[in-house]
């Protein structure tokens, strides 16, 4: 192994070498991951994210980057959580750099935790389970397996029944200045979900300023007392499909108040958030979902004719501090 150089970011110049690491990757991977320098720094805009605290690169001893980390530390008021994401060059895989990378982590999650004053804070990471590379690391790491999740996918091209929303109900775009009874509304609604944390209304103005973000795909239904009772928000990556040769659409965010639930609202926006897409001139509709959500998210998708495409596994260590 060569000399390895590790130091924090510093420049735009960093932002396009990290790029072009990840299309390194992705050219051997084909994880339908790969990003522009635009895209790269559309992403880091977040009123969390500190790319000279929470970024780390090693470089080889000619300057050359072969591996990069980014560790995202969301302020949430009950725990300490961190999300950890890397990319390595294929040519130095199975290396000490993995291993190196999980070290910074933890060491980074620690410093985070300990200004908040907590004595515990959970690492977090997310792998394809058809890496069987990455899952071995994590595992040997000693990260634990958590929570399922499924890529779903559904062909635009087939019929898309009719929204039927409860008498009263009506469906409209969200308004800027609504954002945050828009966020009132998702953190009651995610609160029993698996590792929920409340967005805050900062959080979403960064999202709506996003190059990509287009107000008639981000939908609510309202109910008849004016309630922001359900809401669905799609999106559409242009780069990301020109890139992929694909023409792909995301229902990105989908949710009902829980007083409002069982009545078909779920159903009906997600038909709404569809045909929206297809409007748009989408052929293909991807999600996320939780394979063990609590509000029976996975049978609505199927009922309506997404399938499964690959599966995701979060795994989590515990850090003590």
């Amino acid at each position: 192994m060569k000399t390895l150089i590790v130091r924090s970011y510093e420049s735009e110049r960093d932002l396009e070498e990290i790029a072009s690491l990840i299309n390194t990757c992705e050219e051997v991977d084909r994880l339908e991951q790969g990003t522009s320098v635009s895209e790269l720094r559309e992403s880091w805009i977040d009123p969390n994210f500190d790319p000279k605290r929470d970024l780390r690169l090693w470089e080889g001893s000619d300057g050359t980057l072969l591996a990069y980390a980014k560790l995202h530390v969301p302020k949430i008021e009950d725990r300490v959580d961190g999300y950890l994401w890397f990319r390595v060059c294929p040519d130095v895989r199975g290396g000490d750099i993995e291993g190196e990378i999980v070290t910074w982590g933890e060491t980074r999650l620690r410093a985070a935790g300990k200004e908040r004053s907590f004595t515990v804070a959970t690492l977090l990471s997310r792998t394809r389970a058809d890496r069987p590379e990455r899952v071995a690391l994590l595992e040997n790491c000693g990260f634990e397996r958590d929570r399922y999740f499924f890529r779903m996918a559904r062909t635009l091209t087939q019929p898309i029944p009719d929204p039927q929303f409860p008498k009263g109900f009506s469906l409209r775009p969200v308004r800027r200045e609504e954002v945050p009874q828009w966020v009132e509304m998702f953190n009651q609604t995610f609160i029993d979900h698996w590792n929920h944390r409340d967005l805050t209304a900062a959080e979403i103005d960064c999202e709506l300023e996003k190059s990509y973000y287009r107000p008639e795909l981000n939908l609510v239904a309202i109910a008849p007392d004016g309630t922001f009772a359900a809401f669905c928000c799609c999106f559409i990556f242009p780069e990301q499909n020109d890139r992929n040769g694909r023409n792909d659409g995301w229902v990105g965010i989908l949710g009902t108040q829980r007083r409002f639930r069982r009545q078909g609202l779920g159903r009906a926006m997600l038909l709404g958030g569809l045909r929206c897409l297809r409007n748009a001139g989408v052929d293909t509709a991807k999600l996320g979902v939780d394979a063990d959500n609590p509000s029976g998210a996975l049978e609505l998708y199927k009922s309506v004719g997404f399938h499964r495409v690959r599966t995701n596994i979060f795994y989590r260590k515990e850090i003590v501090l």
